[in-house]
């Protein structure tokens, strides 16, 4: 079975078919599935060739086979394309061709698996004596295994650069991530300290606020002692009193020294 392909430019991807081919000794009949596996070409070539078709059903096979060998050129250099312009994504920038490398990498490993069996079976052809093949026939065979060769060296070495650009990829995404997340940690800190500064501050404010209470809660002491001994009502006792003035002075100075060691107690001063 060979596996003929072609490149579709408008999709950028490979298309595949199959050719079974089977021999006797005056006849080939071949079986073609797909768009890619038309071999009218091929005929139009052999009909203008009697000399070819009279080296036997061999000389039918090795057109086939050198057909589908040729259609593998302008693959490989479409591929060669693709990756090239995918290359040139990664580094400039563009992190969302993880999908197509594979795609690629997807498309060349099934182009190995359709030269690789093409090369062995060449070599059979060129190299076992057991298959009766015209000497020259057998030259051009020795021709197109060399091509196919050729062709899935190239293939392999482009499954390789595919693997290097995928790992490449994935380290400038992780690297992107790494600086975004550094970003968003110094933004964080950032935030952070502002936050801890208003907390001081609020903290700060809060101390504040208990000392001025504090301190007006002693200050009001006075202020309602000396405005209730300020109304000289006739009935107030502690106004004809002989203690009556140092009374209120001590009471004033009592209640204050207690607050100032209830507030200092509380750490309000």
């Amino acid at each position: 079975m060979l596996r003929p392909a072609r490149y579709l430019d408008a999709p950028e991807e490979v298309e595949f078919g199959e050719i079974h081919v089977f021999l006797g000794e005056d006849f080939v009949v071949s079986v073609r599935h797909g768009e890619a596996s038309t071999l009218d070409r091929v005929r139009r070539e052999l009909e203008s060739m009697p000399e070819m078709l009279r080296r036997g059903p061999v000389a039918i096979l090795y057109a086939i086979m050198d057909h589908v060998v040729d259609d593998y050129a302008p693959v490989v250099a479409g591929l060669e394309n693709d990756i090239d312009e995918t290359e040139t994504d990664v580094f400039g920038g563009n992190m969302g061709v993880s999908r197509r490398i594979y795609e690629l990498s997807r498309e060349a490993i099934q182009c190995r698996r359709a030269t690789a069996p093409l090369v062995e079976v060449l070599s059979n052809l060129v190299e076992d004596n057991a298959y009766q093949v015209d000497p020259e026939v057998r030259r051009y065979l020795r021709d197109v295994r060399d091509h196919a060769l050729r062709l899935t060296d190239k293939v392999v070495a482009l499954g390789e650069l595919l693997q290097n650009i995928l790992m490449v990829n994935l380290t400038l995404v992780n690297l992107s991530q790494n600086e975004k997340v550094t970003k968003l940690t110094e933004v964080n800190i950032k935030q952070t300290e502002e936050v801890n500064s208003l907390t001081q501050a609020s903290i700060a404010q809060n101390d504040q606020v208990k000392k001025i209470s504090a301190w007006a809660a002693m200050l009001v002491v006075p202020t309602i002692v000396t405005g209730v001994y300020g109304m000289n009502f006739e009935y107030m006792p502690e106004l004809h009193w002989l203690f009556g003035y140092p009374f209120a002075l001590a009471l004033i100075v009592v209640v204050s020294v207690g607050l100032y060691f209830i507030f200092k107690r509380s750490s309000w001063l």
